[in-house]
């Protein structure tokens, strides 16, 4: 299994660590879709306006070149099964582990383990973690 020349385009705007994470879970056998990897200013702009992110330009992972923050859908996609979401992120950090990237999801942004207790519920988003003290939580 491969990603679509689509998906392969937006993955190669992003950070090597996060190529090889989302190439070995579609290697797998995990379809997935890539939804976006490096953001824009004015792609930014508007996600901030509207709320579908929390960051403003340039402060958010994805606006980072090469991103450090990439937007990954299960197939097939259904943006609103949330349970679809939380068993496609058990494989992504299974597959993390092994890689030794050290990732945070989207749906679990203060990394407690749970998803239920988010205010904001980005089940696509991952981002790579850096070292303590160089890190900056948002898509």
């Amino acid at each position: 299994m491969k990603f679509s020349n689509a998906s392969q385009g937006r993955l190669d705007t992003c950070d090597n660590r996060l190529q090889d994470l989302f190439e070995a879970v579609i290697a797998a056998g995990h379809d997935c879709t890539i939804i976006e990897g490096h953001r824009n200013r004015e792609a930014q702009d508007e996600y901030f306006r509207t709320g579908k992110s929390k960051m403003k330009w340039p402060d958010g992972k994805h606006c980072k070149i090469p991103s450090m923050a990439v937007d990954v859908m299960p197939c097939p996609i259904n943006w609103s099964d949330r349970k679809g979401l939380e068993a496609f992120a058990l494989i992504v950090f299974a597959t993390a582990a092994k890689l030794g990237i050290a990732v945070r999801w989207g749906g679990d942004w203060n990394q407690n383990g749970k998803s239920d207790d988010e205010r904001f519920f980005d089940g696509p988003h991952w981002e790579i973690v850096e070292p303590v003290g160089t890190d900056k939580v948002g898509s």
